[in-house]
């Protein structure tokens, strides 16, 4: 973005633009987000960035009051490294951190490349090494805890991936120029306390956390499209606009729930863990929970790629995002049961299989459910499941596939008899958040499509022009075809159909 953007955002405090670049005023020696309350500097003293290590890098520290720690993630200052972007991705997962740390080497080998080539990538996309961006993307989440929750700094500490308190404080005190206890105004710690336990029985305080994200976001949507296909005790929606679902995310189980913040662009989620120890996943949870609700898209640019259907006079809804799953295989399980039935039918045989075949935890006297893994879905008879025996063979097959390659990915799965194409797009999609599955062969997205170009009354015609249509669609919209995909579906939001 340009200066010029970057002021009007800034003078404006324009929440649009929240991540997407970082204040620097010189002096002060602090940097913020454009969305920050303080009386905005005069534009002689001030320098921007487009990240926060390379705020960082310049000799200033996190602004106070609008806590640069808690802004939305963005993704536009990547560029278009993949390797870069998978490196980036695996350190905010915590391969340089927490217990099992890895090593430089080890994750240079783990992307093909020498741990030099990988130092020249952070260096020159970044603008800092590997070690120091990990170092401080765990500061940042570390700052945001302080600031938004109770926990002790012990617990902090672990759940931003530092094995030690004392390194902790010696990191925080030489990046930040402060210490945690300065930064912590009040000291009332309420920790995670576990009131009683019986196998998986326990009552646990909830570790409670804002997370933001840069408007316009329709929640009210994104929350129907998951009513709609509601798995009873797996998940809940309350009368509020609030979500809530059972997780097991990196061996972690336990639930979380969410509710919009009605002041602010932000998220409010609650995170119960059923083993209080697993406050020290909490960072990876967190950037899970981000990944399911979208919050890190921009709308902005994003929405450019549905000048294709509304220059036909569709419909186009601002801040429909991508409504994520728990992980790629429910997603997958999804669409192998939602194959040639309708939603309704499709969401009553996903809630029998969590019913028979779900690992049940009780949390605060609450039973929740888990989604079965591969594992139990590879060893099920699906007896239960009134639907086609050969549907029952290829989710069983999957379950075995992805048990013997728990590394595959959902290309992978098209050697999976029962697995197609339409089944691998829509994982990808839900599943693994994938921007660009623009879902051709849907038979909403079809109908909506011929609709819109007024081919429903040439069959015979229609067919070739159909897939020239969607190709020049799916092209125009790239990379954002999930979205022009739910788009099209929000037409029909309680479409009888997903394939």
């Amino acid at each position: 973005m340009t200066a010029q953007v970057c002021q009007q955002a800034r003078l404006s405090r324009d929440a649009r633009f929240d991540g997407q670049f970082f204040t620097g005023v010189l002096t002060t020696g602090i940097y913020c987000r454009s969305i920050c309350p303080a009386p905005p500097p005069h534009e002689k003293n001030v320098r921007y960035f487009d990240s926060a290590i390379k705020a960082a890098n310049a000799g200033l520290r996190p602004c106070l009051r609008c806590r640069p720690d808690s802004a939305p993630s963005s993704h536009a200052w990547r560029g278009t490294d993949t390797t870069l972007n998978r490196a980036i991705t695996l350190i905010e997962q915590g391969f340089l951190s927490g217990d099992n740390a890895g090593t430089i080497t080890e994750l240079a080998d783990r992307l093909g490349i020498t741990s030099r080539y990988l130092s020249q990538l952070f260096n020159q996309g970044v603008g800092t090494s590997p070690k120091r961006f990990a170092i401080y993307q765990q500061l940042m989440f570390a700052k945001q805890l302080i600031h938004q929750t109770s926990l002790s700094m012990t617990d902090v500490a672990m759940a931003a991936g530092f094995n030690s308190i004392r390194r902790f404080n010696e990191v925080f005190k030489q990046e930040l120029m402060l210490t945690p206890s300065d930064l912590r105004k009040q000291h009332n710690t309420l920790t995670l306390t576990k009131i009683h336990s019986d196998n998986e029985v326990m009552s646990v305080n909830p570790i409670q956390i804002a997370l933001a994200y840069r408007p316009p976001l329709n929640w009210q949507k994104m929350n129907r499209f998951y009513a709609f296909r509601q798995v009873e005790h797996m998940e809940a929606i309350d009368g509020n606009g609030g979500y809530a679902r059972s997780f097991s995310f990196f061996g972690v189980n336990g639930v979380f729930s969410v509710s919009p913040n009605a002041q602010k662009s932000q998220l409010d989620v609650s995170i119960y863990f059923v083993n209080v120890d697993d406050v020290k996943h909490l960072h990876k949870i967190v950037t899970k929970i981000r990944s399911i609700f979208d919050l890190d898209a921009d709308m902005q640019v994003i929405e450019k790629a549905f000048v294709p259907i509304s220059s036909l006079g569709a419909k186009v809804d601002a801040g429909l995002r991508i409504p994520g799953t728990g992980n790629v295989f429910e997603a997958a399980c999804r669409a192998v049961l939602g194959q040639q039935v309708s939603v309704v039918q499709a969401t009553k045989l996903l809630n029998t299989l969590v019913q028979y075949y779900g690992d049940a935890l009780t949390i605060n006297g609450k039973t929740w459910r888990l989604f079965p893994s591969p594992q139990v879905i590879a060893q099920a008879s699906l007896d239960e499941l009134k639907m086609p025996g050969a549907r029952k063979l290829a989710l069983i097959a999957l379950g075995q596939f992805v048990e013997q390659y728990p590394d595959s990915t959902p290309q992978d799965w098209l050697a999976v008899k029962g697995i197609g194409p339409w089944t691998v797009a829509y994982a990808q999609m839900r599943g693994l958040s994938d921007p660009n599955v623009f879902l051709a062969t849907d038979l909403v997205i079809k109908n909506r499509l011929y609709a819109l170009h007024q081919l429903a009354n040439k069959p015979i015609e229609s067919t070739k022009i159909y897939a020239k249509i969607a190709k020049e669609i799916s092209q125009l919209a790239s990379p954002w075809g999930s979205y022009l995909t739910f788009q099209l579906w929000d037409e029909d939001p309680l479409n009888p159909t997903e394939e």
